[in-house]
């Protein structure tokens, strides 16, 4: 069995005025880093053997903090990065609504598509799998990625998700199989 632990990086200032960060390149903020150091000592005392981080500075950040704790070496794979936000990128609710209309979702404005980024995902944690079968992988990377992928890799739980800054949700995957073992889970902070 193979276990993967899903961590959405820290708070950044983008998180906490709003704005959608997308491949935005944002770091964390202080609260950010507090929190990935915060999970960085409860996964401290559980056995992992890698950490893969997301390409973007926030995740990376995150990763390290992580890795710091635990004397893990950290990969990045670009295919875990956000969204791509488009033009929406850096803006907030309020500007969006300005700006485009209280319909904005509907209108193209260059975001990467849910499917798109979904499927990025479950190809992600197949390969992930089969190339680290029996082992247990720490992988830190974005709200959207991570909630996506759960949605279209197991819909009948997850018709909808909310993942919160350093939540770890944990899949096992056993003979083609997955399985969510614990979701979104924040005890450390």
């Amino acid at each position: 069995m193979t276990k993967i632990g899903l961590i959405r990086h820290g708070l950044t200032e983008w998180n906490y005025l709003g704005r959608a960060q997308g491949i935005s390149d944002i770091p964390l903020n202080e609260q950010g880093i507090q929190q990935a150091v915060k999970i960085g000592e409860r996964l401290a005392n559980e056995e992992w053997d890698i950490i893969i981080s997301s390409d973007l500075l926030r995740a990376k950040e995150t990763a390290k903090i992580i890795g710091s704790r635990m004397g893990l070496p950290i990969t990045v794979d670009q295919r875990i990065r956000e969204i791509d936000c488009g033009e929406i990128e850096g803006t907030t609710e309020d500007e969006r609504v300005i700006r485009w209309g209280k319909a904005w979702r509907e209108a193209d404005l260059g975001m990467e598509k849910f499917e798109t980024v979904a499927q990025r995902g479950i190809g992600f944690l197949e390969d992930v799998a089969i190339r680290y079968e029996g082992k247990s992988i720490l992988v830190v990377s974005h709200g959207a990625l991570i909630g996506l992928t759960l949605q279209h890799l197991l819909p009948e739980k997850f018709p909808t998700t909310h993942i919160d800054n350093t939540s770890i949700s944990i899949l096992q995957h056993h003979e083609k199989e997955w399985n969510c073992q614990l979701y979104n889970c924040i005890k450390h902070l």
